[in-house]
């Protein structure tokens, strides 16, 4: 036996944690299945001594393990020493036992992700969507509660005109999940600020994603043009548009001084031949930084 944590190492236990020394047969730990944490029942205890211990050290956490313990990798499992340099695949204690969605690919999860990136707000456990037009709202429900199985319910709003100077009817969508939410940032890049979100390639998975997240995005930022086939949006995150572009085979030449910069959409842009389907998954994974130290 080659695998192991340290007598003092702390675990986590169902209920609290807990030294590892501590943990008998009977206890249910906490443990990690593919994407989701499940309840474990410890069957077999066994104690032995080792030569070698390996101190992994995140900028999230540090914790110590045998060398031969394996760690959870984008790559796949791993040896914690041949995890140098690694990022590795965590879970926040206090989250260890919140609900996991299944969020299901398609047309809905595209759009809602379209919108969210053009219009939405996503907090600390909630992503939520203000807007002026019923219809904007509606759909982004419909859609949010097909890609993620939440319940999501239209309220009517005011909010505040800086430019008429008084507060205007609205819209709002508004869903409590600190795991949609997280998994959201993630899709961005980390920071879902609109000026600083990246391109979500998670929507890349197949071209009924894609085009439910351009029809998202569009309206949200964008707008149709009446008199030929084809759209425009508006944004002033320069590389989230240059991104966008290159994918659809798209030209586009970013306005200088910081002005709000525009991107046009062919509606005959698939013809180009320059979409690509990429894997990513979909379930959110918090990823703290590499381990450094032995």
């Amino acid at each position: 036996m080659n695998q192991g944590l340290p007598s003092k190492q702390l675990v986590n236990v169902v209920g609290g944690c807990r030294q590892a020394r501590h943990v008998e047969v009977g206890c249910k730990l906490w443990s990690l299945d593919g994407t989701r944490t499940v309840k474990t029942t410890v069957t077999e205890v066994a104690a032995v001594k080792a030569r070698e211990v390996v101190d992994v050290v995140t900028d999230r956490a540090s914790f110590t393990v045998a060398a031969e313990q394996e760690l959870c990798t984008p790559d796949g499992w791993v040896s914690a020493r041949e995890a140098m340099g690694s990022v590795l695949a965590w879970t926040h204690p206090r989250k260890l036992c919140r609900e996991r969605l299944t969020i299901r690919p398609g047309y809905e999860f595209g759009y809602f992700v379209g919108a969210t990136c053009a219009d939405g707000t996503v907090g600390k456990n909630y992503v939520s969507l203000v807007v002026n037009e019923e219809t904007f709202a509606a759909r982004y429900a419909v859609c949010l509660t097909g890609a993620t199985g939440l319940s999501a319910r239209l309220e009517q709003v005011t909010r505040p005109s800086g430019y008429l100077k008084r507060n205007l009817p609205g819209f709002r969508v508004r869903v409590v999940s600190s795991y949609l939410s997280d998994a959201m940032r993630r899709y961005v890049g980390g920071d879902a600020h609109h000026l600083r979100q990246q391109f979500p390639r998670v929507v890349l998975r197949d071209i009924h994603t894609f085009q439910g997240f351009l029809d998202g995005y569009v309206e949200g930022d964008g707008f149709r043009h009446k008199k030929w086939e084809g759209r425009t949006v508006v944004s002033s995150n320069v590389p989230f548009l240059a991104e966008l572009a290159r994918l659809i085979g798209a030209r586009f030449t970013p306005r200088a001084k910081g002005v709000a910069s525009a991107l046009v959409i062919s509606d005959r842009w698939q013809k180009r031949g320059t979409f690509q389907p990429e894997s990513h998954p979909l379930s959110q994974r918090n990823r703290p930084g590499c381990p450094w130290r032995r």
